[in-house]
Formats: structure tokens, C-alpha cells, sequence
């Protein structure tokens, strides 16, 4: 498969190595233009391009840039075609975006982002850790692997990007439609909780909207006065404020 990824960051060239090892043709684009990445998307075994040249002659494009920027994106994704999967991997910290007083107001953010960029979006990898991503994965057949949710509207896209996830090494629980993903949003059991699939479809049922928010701004007040802030002390973290998982 051709797939372009717009966002070079952990996230982003992290989807870029997975996908190129599973034998899709990735090329990785960023804001500053190819030459800025050129080693880095070859270490991934991707191609550095621009953004125009990422989203042409796909199949899917990953988007994983900061929340507040994906309206830039519009114009950029107005020229692709309709059946293009577009995978939507971002979140929405208040403290770093900009206010939104939509998403603010209980919109879900992938429902926002779809609205924006004037096109479907799926929902995927926005809800796991950066580290949990490079260093996590396991084979299907490992009885440990973590499960993370995937939401969207159409059932072939879904499955789509469901395939992809399996192919980076986590089980892809189908979250429902784009706009039951808030269930999958900061402060809920289900993000950056590294659940086993059976925990995070309890994790998902059992999510509250009006909390969510809540636990989100109280997890980043801990993170931000931490020293020492380790990957295990993070997803600890999350799990004792939102869920009855222990670590």
C-alpha cells in the first residue's frame, strides 16, 4: 500500500519505520520541506517529501501534527481523492493548542478535525504513549498485547486503518463511530493505559464524558511538577485516575 504521513515528530516517524517494515511504500513529509528530514525518513526506510507530494498517489495518509494546526491542512487534502483514508492521530491539550470553544464544549476532537479539513477522518494511535508505540508492539499471537481503539464512520476505512494498526504490532478494537470517539480521548480509561483488548472495551463503556477534561488538565499538573518522569510512572498515572486497572 501507498501511504503518506504529514508530521514528523515521535508519533509520525515512528508510523512512518512500522509501516515501511510491514512492506507499504511510505513517504514522510513535515513543515519545513524534505530536506529537513531526509536522514530521518531513510533510517525509517521512507521517502522525504513535501507535503504536496505525500498526499499524492496514495492510499491513506496518516496526519499527526500538533492539534491546532490540522486546519492548515484543508486545502492541502481538498485535491485528494474521496477515497483516500485519512487517519487522524492527534489530541487536544488546551494548555498547548490553542482554546477551542467547540471541542471545548464537548465536541469530539476527531468530529472537529473532520470539520476542518472538510473530509472523514479515522481515529487511530492517538491513544497510546510515543514510547508505548516504538517499544510495545508485540505479534498477534502474543497473549500480553496491548490493544489500543480505532474510531470512524465508514466500515472500509475502519478496517482499513484496523489492518494497519494490527501490522504495528497492537490488537485494533473497533471504537464505534467518530462520534462516540471521545471515549478515546485524554483523561479517559482508555488513553495512554496500555490495556489488553478485553480491559479497554470495559475501559471505553465506562468512559465519562463530562470527567474527561478534568482528568485530563489534573494528569498534566502531575506531569509537569514531576522529576524523574518515567514511561512506567506515566501510564501508572493514568491508570489510577481514570480506571481499576493496576500497574
Amino acid at each position: 500500500m501507498k501511504i503518506g504521513v504529514i508530521g514528523a515528530g515521535n508519533i509520525g516517524a515512528t508510523l512512518a519505520k512500522k509501516l515501511a517494515a510491514s512492506g507499504h511504500e511510505v513517504k514522510l513529509a513535515n513543515s519545513k520541506g524534505p530536506d529537513s528530514i531526509r536522514e530521518l525518513a531513510s533510517d525509517a526506510g521512507a521517502t522525504a517529501a513535501s507535503k504536496e507530494e505525500a498526499v499524492r498517489g496514495v492510499e491513506a495518509i496518516v496526519v499527526s501534527i500538533p492539534f491546532a494546526r490540522l486546519p492548515e491542512l484543508a486545502s492541502l487534502l481538498a485535491q485528494v481523492p474521496a477515497d483516500v483514508v485519512v487517519i487522524d492521530t492527534s489530541n487536544y491539550y488546551p494548555f498547548r493548542d490553542e482554546e477551542i470553544k467547540e471541542v471545548d464544549s464537548g465536541k469530539p476532537e476527531s468530529v472537529w478535525v473532520s470539520e476542518q479539513i472538510g473530509r472523514p477522518v479515522v481515529k487511530a494511535w492517538n491513544a497510546l504513549l510515543a514510547e508505548t508505540l516504538v517499544s510495545k508492539g508485540q505479534p498477534a499471537s502474543a497473549p500480553s498485547r496491548i490493544a489500543i481503539p480505532v474510531a470512524g464512520d465508514d466500515g472500509q476505512a475502519k478496517a482499513l486503518v484496523r489492518r494497519l494498526v494490527e501490522e504495528t504490532g497492537f490488537e485494533a478494537l473497533d471504537a464505534g463511530s467518530l462520534i462516540d470517539s471521545w471515549r478515546q480521548q485524554p483523561g479517559t480509561p482508555a488513553y495512554c493505559t496500555e490495556l489488553h483488548l478485553d480491559e479497554l472495551t470495559s475501559a471505553l463503556a465506562t468512559a465519562d464524558k463530562a470527567l474527561a477534561p478534568l482528568n485530563r488538565d489534573a494528569l498534566m499538573t502531575f506531569f509537569m511538577s514531576e522529576k524523574d518522569l518515567t514511561h512506567e510512572k506515566v501510564v501508572a498515572k493514568n491508570r489510577a485516575l481514570t480506571t481499576n486497572v493496576s500497574a
